[in-house]
């Protein structure tokens, strides 16, 4: 009888383990953040990288863009922006030099003059101050 009761409190003690590790740490990448409780830091144009103000002006000329997918609906999944209805906010590629691909760096806006600068694929925001 002993036996069974030893077997059951380290099955648990192991099951306990699994859970604890499988749970998500706070503050910890892969975590969602809770809506509306979101530090979104802010950036002056003038410390942006040089290709953001390449794209800023091409997001207040209406065009044209460096690439096809500039311009399409964001759709905030993150959940780091202020939340608003579905097609609020547009994305912008931030040219990276060296970079094959678009890269992580995004300008995403609202309307003007409420834009966003995303220096690493929508983990974190700064909005541009003007």
């Amino acid at each position: 009888m002993r036996r069974f009761g030893i077997r059951l409190n380290s099955r648990l003690i192991g099951l306990f383990a699994v859970v604890l590790a499988l749970a998500p740490l706070p503050g910890k990448a892969g975590a969602l953040p809770a809506p509306g409780n979101n530090a979104i830091g802010i950036i002056a144009v003038a410390e942006l990288p040089a290709e953001a103000h390449d794209t800023l002006l091409a997001i207040k000329q209406g065009g044209p863009f460096a690439y096809e997918r500039d311009g399409v609906v964001f759709g905030n999944y993150e959940r780091i922006l202020p939340q608003r209805q579905r097609g609020y906010y547009r994305e912008y590629t931030v040219r990276t030099p060296g970079a094959r691909h678009r890269g992580a760096r995004r300008i995403v806006c609202g309307p003007l003059p409420e834009c966003y600068y995303s220096a690493d694929h929508y983990q974190t925001f700064k909005r541009i101050r003007e």
